[in-house]
């Protein structure tokens, strides 16, 4: 038997549920979590921040490498540094970034050993768009979420509209659209569900259904109540 820690690994679009879902996992199984979308994020933050031009290769991944990142769970905040940036890299503009940053395989690389850090007991909840099939491709639960794009332009609303940031609905559609297309021809490790992952639609869910489902799976696969 391994003595490493397990992992649930969350893959999927943009807006499909897959931060909330994995978060609320990683609270009620008591698990460590890592928002590896946030890490491309924050690579294209700080690129943004200290001039590093986005087609850059070799100085995003020197940044990518010495990332000093903090998530809480509870609050949905994350540190970059002694920096608060949750709401900074929220932003329709820093996804877009993120999305061409995260299409760099040497930024991919720099931050493999990163995300594989954040495995450690009792276990990991890691929410990504590779998680299953790059970064933990044993993880012993894979779950692929998706949602049509209405539906996830209509949630990425719903959030931005509660932080104060005003946005177009078809704005957002048209950049979801692209940002998946982007994603999954992407000729390093391109959007798709791992062989061995359980696919959910959320787009007839609420939050709390999606976690449900999400959770039944987790139990289960690994056996637990």
């Amino acid at each position: 038997m391994s003595d490493r820690a397990p992992v649930v690994a969350v893959d999927g679009p943009s807006g499909s549920g897959k931060g909330t879902v994995s978060r609320a996992l990683a609270t009620r199984l008591g698990w460590h979590f890592l928002d590896s979308g946030a890490l491309y994020r924050l690579v294209a933050h700080a690129a943004l921040d200290r001039g590093v031009a986005l087609d850059n290769e070799a100085g995003l991944a020197d940044l990518a490498r010495h990332l000093e990142v903090r998530f809480d769970t509870d609050s949905d905040r994350i540190w970059l540094g002694d920096k608060e940036v949750s709401l900074a890299i929220r932003s329709e503009a820093a996804g877009d970034a993120a999305s061409r940053v995260a299409a760099l395989p040497g930024v991919r690389e720099a931050l493999l050993r990163l995300q594989r850090d954040f495995q450690t007991a009792p276990g990991l909840v890691a929410d990504g768009r590779d998680m299953g099939s790059v970064v933990f491709p044993e993880a012993e639960v894979k779950i692929y979420l998706t949602a049509s794009a209405g539906e996830r332009a209509r949630r990425r609303h719903n959030q931005l509209k509660e932080k104060g940031i005003e946005a177009d609905m078809a704005e957002l559609v048209a950049a979801i659209e692209a940002r998946d297309r982007r994603d999954m021809e992407r000729p390093v490790a391109p959007l798709k569900p791992a062989e061995d992952a359980v696919v959910l639609d959320t787009s007839g869910l609420d939050i709390e259904g999606s976690i449900e489902a999400a959770l039944g799976i987790v139990r289960q696969r690994l056996a637990i109540t």
